[in-house]
């Protein structure tokens, strides 16, 4: 396959809490920065972003203070992350088959960097951190399968999104900075509040993935009935 039109023609849909906040400030950034930025310098950007959380996480288990360098970071990928795409936007410089290839393959590397980030600080255990990086790379997997299935590139599910998340993590690093990571006992085991925070994220991400993917697989078979037997079959995608 050569043309992946739904790719370079897709509805973007991001319907977020934040948004009535983020898209002006976006605007306003893209229509004040300077020439010699490019949409590939704020992705490069963003990508910088991701690796100070991974170290401000990492570096935690020496300093708490190292928490102020994650939030740091979460703010510098925000900005190279969020805004690349609207800068495009607003040059009219979009470049739909790369943009949409490396922008969403940086995007997984930062996720990556980030939930590794976390799992390596002393406020999440690992495998919680991974539990919660795997919901968040199923979430991603939707968000491309339906956009090349159906045009629509929805990235904000609940009226949460990415800037949402980096939100969260943000609120949750200062609360442990003032107030500590408290343990709490619970039936189950003893849990950090920090912990239960990434637990609740994976378990919240996953059953998102699996209602989001019924209700769009329930959708794709009325577009697209089972042939009757003589026909043609079905294809899969071969």
């Amino acid at each position: 396959m050569t043309d992946t039109p739904k790719t370079k023609a897709h509805k973007r849909v991001n319907d977020i809490l934040l948004g009535p906040l983020e898209r002006p400030a976006l605007q306003w950034l893209a229509a004040h920065m300077p020439g010699w930025v490019t949409p590939d310098t704020l992705t490069v950007i963003g990508i910088i972003g991701a690796v100070m959380v991974f170290g401000g996480y990492w570096l935690s288990c020496i300093d708490r203070n190292f928490l102020w360098l994650v939030n740091l970071g979460f703010m510098i990928n925000w900005f190279g992350d969020s805004l690349d795409g609207t800068l495009a936007r607003h040059r009219d410089v979009q470049r739909p088959t790369y943009g949409f290839f490396v922008d969403h393959t940086v995007d997984a590397l930062s996720e990556v960097l980030i939930f590794l980030g976390l799992g390596l600080s002393p406020y999440v255990r690992f495998e919680v951190a991974c539990l919660a990086l795997i919901g968040y790379l199923l979430m991603s997997i939707l968000v491309y399968v339906r956009t090349y299935s159906e045009g629509v590139f929805k990235i904000s599910y609940a009226k949460l999104g990415p800037t949402e998340m980096r939100l969260m993590a943000m609120i949750a690093n200062t609360f442990i900075y003032f107030v500590g990571n408290p343990v709490l006992e619970l039936p189950f085991g003893t849990v950090s509040v920090y912990d239960l925070f990434g637990m609740s994220i994976a378990a919240a991400l996953g059953v998102a993935f699996v209602v989001s993917t019924i209700k769009q697989a329930r959708k794709f078979a009325k577009l697209d009935p089972v042939k009757s037997p003589g026909g043609n079959g079905v294809d899969h995608g071969q």
